[in-house]
């Protein structure tokens, strides 16, 4: 078997992209999606129907123009994860916007409806992720979402305060990041080479899989953000894995022999009591890695939603003209 087929039957392979095609090809349980994602998938047109269908049900909301091109931006991303869960046995991640990431009540309010938009187009919510950055508004947003049956994806983890106060929190699952923490150590650290393994990324990663399961929090780890295979090799065995489409058919056309590297083999401790936000916020403050890469990641998300917003203003002039 190639690397993919055995990757398979230790992690959960989820596919990190909006491209139909590849989706279809790698036959991944999940798949996930952002903002930076959505916007390269609307630029290839593959989605241009879609994006018509949303403009069209916005107008029929009587939407106002100042709030057109976001109505049409959430009813897009809705009618995008509905097309690609036709392909896929499991969920698909859906995204709060990123400049909702330090307002807990503006995300619990975004997060059900868009949930209720999939419940609208005949999708239970038993199919869709919500995805939040995990600041401390975010985690507070999705504890309130978990106790309501909306199981959320907290994305944009670099260290263990983050992925600590999640299991906490009771979410579904977090997507800690692999290759962004690699890429802050290699900009601190440039004459330093990093084995896969020793990754500070991937070190990362097995540490939160690892305090997890020795206090048993049920909240799944989706290691995210992969630079190369070496990284998801190392990582065989972690609940499930995120990957992009290049990296999924790299696996897939590489033979060898692939044995899980995250096995727990400790003894199971009782839980600690849940991190306050003032200790949570310290142990970032103390985390420059952490606090610098969550807010670029942020600043990233919110300019791409940005730009989405404003190609479908386009849109939205076009279809008014036309």
């Amino acid at each position: 078997m190639n690397l993919l087929e055995q990757l398979k039957q230790y992690s959960d392979v989820v596919a990190d992209t909006g491209d139909l095609e590849a989706i279809r090809r790698f036959s991944p349980l999940d798949a996930t999606t952002n903002p930076s994602i959505i916007l390269k998938a609307i630029n290839t047109g593959e989605y241009d129907a879609l994006v018509t269908e949303a403009i069209t049900w916005a107008q029929s909301q009587n939407t106002p123009a100042s709030e057109m091109a976001a109505k049409v931006a959430d009813r897009l991303v809705v009618l995008m994860g509905c097309e690609i869960l036709k392909s896929i046995p499991g969920r698909v991640s859906t995204e709060v916007p990123a400049a909702l990431s330090f307002d807990t009540q503006a995300t619990v309010e975004k997060a059900r409806a868009l949930v209720a938009y999939y419940e609208e187009l005949g999708v239970s919510r038993a199919k869709v992720l919500i995805k939040i950055a995990a600041t401390w508004e975010g985690i507070k947003a999705a504890e309130v979402l978990e106790k309501e049956g909306i199981e959320t994806n907290l994305t944009l983890i670099f260290n263990f305060a983050q992925a600590r106060a999640c299991a906490e929190a009771g979410v579904f699952l977090i997507s800690p990041f692999v290759g962004r923490i690699l890429d802050w150590y290699r900009k601190a650290n440039p004459a330093k080479d990093y084995a896969p393994a020793e990754e500070p990324g991937v070190e990362s990663v097995s540490s939160i899989y690892q305090y997890f399961r020795e206090h048993g929090y049920a909240t799944v780890v989706m290691g995210a953000s992969f630079r190369n295979i070496g990284e998801i090799l190392a990582l065989a065995g972690c609940d499930r894995l995120t990957i992009s489409p290049a990296l999924l058919d790299e696996l897939a056309s590489t033979e060898g022999e692939l044995s899980p590297s995250l096995i727990f083999k400790g003894e199971p401790k009782a839980a600690p009591e849940a991190l306050s936000e003032a200790a949570f916020r310290w142990m970032m403050n103390e985390d420059p890695m952490a606090t610098e890469k969550l807010a670029e990641g942020i600043r990233v998300f919110a300019q791409d939603q940005q730009v989405l917003e404003a190609l479908l203003a386009e849109r939205i002039a076009e279809v008014a003209h036309a």
